[in-house]
């Protein structure tokens, strides 16, 4: 036993513990193996109050001997049995709509009591897992397509972060959700020391924007690079004594220092991607190398394929040529390794942690996974002990009603990509990166206005029906060349000097030479507009198509212009810069990065 009353992992296994009762069908604890099939006392508290929260030490694979929690972190602790012990006990439902949350005052419980009983209806249906998780958090949300959730004893695992308004105050069901996946360097762990960054905090080592549809088809997950030049912004912390404390801001920083540098936790990282993307996050999930870890090793494994044999000394990670199924220290080696693949950059790591993320959620819905309740039972815990969460999902039914809103994501609509980035202009050695401005904001535009970047034929056909098909028509037609299009530029309402800029980029890199700048426009518009006679359509097409103007912002008069007459283009509030499309584009760059979930791909 441990220093807080726990067993040893090669002690108990909570799996093993589970038993088929052959008089009702169903699976239950058993705590004690010398006595006959008894059940665990653990039901739900009635007419409890939600518990307070566990802020003095961490408990599970993070050690007790990692002393104090990090600032505003609570752990929350299982609940009290209703019952005397080896009293007669109904098997335990699965949460329910409206039960209390889970949880109770003071410390963690002894983990051996901690292990919350499995109930069921008679045939011995089994409840699914629907908490999964990422490259360190990921899976939670990726393998959620793949069960459903119990386990009421999980929330005693849980640490929670109030992130002080960070985010958006939680989901909403007719929505799109997007939830910041983290994985930190921080050595926490037993086995870890080897890992990371020494004596650090940790920083955002790996960061993804999970999308998720407001039709809940499909879903996209954006990998934002750590050693991205960005600007942090100004971030409230909550303290252990219940003090906010500002952290101050930063400009021309690497994005992985918004994490666990100058005390930030993670809502000063969903704080800078909120600034970096313009899209509000709703929730994080957080988790460190114990993750990769455990999870794969729960799952029996996890298939990756090879395109070359590999040696990494950095690493650790000694593979041959070819399909190998890797658990443990050799998953966590093949996530971490950056001098295996490609060019060995951060960039071409993302690419093999996607690989290896959307492996993990096809292995996560595999039927040897869904029909073992030693896997199920296994990720539970190793998935839960792993994770960090804001305390808008800071328990199991919470985590719950968000896994009910992801179940439906087929793994074929799910596709991973990066944020595009360019070479840091300001290095002669190449060491970070900066954001591609005009291919960044064409995929970011269509995570805003949640556009797929899979063919999910049932969005794709609201959205055309939706569009008014006069104003659509007046994009169908002949195009003038560049070089024949006439038009003055106005700035009714864009960033100062967008009119300007504007002209410059149309004529030195679109071949519009004949535009001209009018400065400011006589009143703002909302909207950016193009007015034109309709013996311009020609011209105006043209442009729309180099501006990415979508068919509302045309405005065709009715009478014919004379010879030699500009069109007029207004630059409204909704204009971003030259270059940058005013609406989501259908399709995302066919150069851009990407890994589909559903897709076997071999790492080179």
């Amino acid at each position: 036993m441990d220093a807080q009353g726990r067993g040893r992992a090669d002690e108990i296994d909570p799996a093993d513990q589970w038993v088929l009762n052959p008089r009702t069908g169903n699976y239950e604890l058993r705590l004690d193996h010398s006595a006959p099939q008894q059940r665990s006392p653990l039901s739900p508290p009635k007419g409890g109050s939600r518990g307070g929260s566990r802020s003095d030490s961490r408990a599970g694979s993070r050690g007790a001997a990692q002393g104090a929690s990090p600032q505003g972190r609570s752990r929350r602790a299982p609940s009290a049995p209703d019952e005397a012990p080896g009293a007669p006990s109904p098997a335990v439902p699965g949460p329910r709509r409206g039960d209390p949350a889970p949880g109770g005052g003071g410390r963690r419980t002894n983990r051996k009591r901690g292990k919350a009983g499995k109930g069921g209806k008679g045939g011995g249906r089994k409840k699914a897992l629907v908490i999964t998780g990422g490259s360190l958090a990921f899976l939670l949300v990726a393998g959620s397509v793949g069960g459903y959730l119990y386990y009421r004893h999980l929330n005693a695992n849980l640490d929670v972060i109030d992130t002080v308004g960070a985010g958006t105050g939680g989901f909403k069901k007719d929505q799109p959700i997007n939830i910041l996946v983290l994985g930190t360097d921080k050595r926490t762990g037993s086995g870890n020391e080897g890992y990371g960054d020494k004596n650090s905090a940790g920083h955002a080592d790996t960061t993804i924007l999970f999308h998720v549809s407001k039709d809940r088809t499909n879903a996209t997950a954006v990998s934002i690079p750590r050693d991205l030049i960005t600007e942090i912004p100004e971030c409230p912390t909550k303290q252990q004594d219940g003090s906010i404390k500002n952290i101050p801001g930063e400009r021309g920083v690497r994005f992985n220092t918004s994490l666990g540098q100058a005390g930030r936790d993670p809502g000063c990282t969903m704080r800078t991607v909120t600034k970096l993307t313009g899209i509000p996050i709703d929730h994080f999930m957080m988790a460190d190398f114990n993750a990769v870890k455990s999870l794969s090793t729960a799952v029996g494994g996890v298939p990756v394929c090879l395109g070359k044999p590999v040696d990494d000394p950095k690493s650790k990670l000694k593979l041959s040529q070819g399909e190998h199924r890797l658990q443990g220290e050799q998953a966590l080696a093949f996530v971490r390794t950056r001098h295996a693949f490609g060019n060995e950059s951060d960039l071409d790591r993302i690419k093999t942690q996607q690989q290896f993320l959307g492996s993990m959620m096809r292995e996560m819905k595999s039927k040897d996974t869904l029909s073992s309740p030693k896997k199920f039972f296994s990720m539970a815990e190793a998935m839960t002990k792993a994770l960090t969460v804001d305390s808008g999902i800071g328990s199991i039914a919470k985590l719950t009603s968000l896994a009910s809103e992801l179940k439906g994501v087929n793994p074929k609509n799910v596709t991973f990509t990066t944020l595009p980035v360019l070479d840091n202009p300001a290095e002669k050695v190449k060491a970070t990166v900066v954001k591609n401005e005009t291919k960044a904001e064409q995929l970011l535009s269509m995570v805003r206005e949640d556009v797929s970047l899979t063919e999910v034929e049932q969005q794709q056909k609201a959205a055309k029906d939706a569009a008014d098909a006069k104003q659509e028509a007046l994009l169908q037609g002949n195009r003038a060349q560049a070089s024949d299009v006439r038009i003055e530029v106005f700035n009714g309402g864009g960033p100062s000097g967008s009119a300007s800029t504007t002209l410059a980029w149309l004529q030195n890199s679109k071949g519009v030479l004949k535009a001209s700048n009018e400065g400011n426009a006589p009143a703002k518009l909302p909207k950016t507009t193009l007015e034109y006679a309709p013996n311009q359509a020609d011209q105006a097409r043209a442009l729309a198509d180099i501006m990415g103007l979508p068919a509302a912002a045309l405005k065709i008069g009715t009478a014919d212009a004379a010879p030699r007459t500009p069109m007029k283009l207004t630059l409204g509030e909704d204009f971003k810069g030259a270059g940058v499309p005013l609406t989501a584009p259908e399709k995302a760059p066919e150069d851009i990065q990407r890994v589909e979930a559903d897709k076997v791909v071999c790492a080179k």
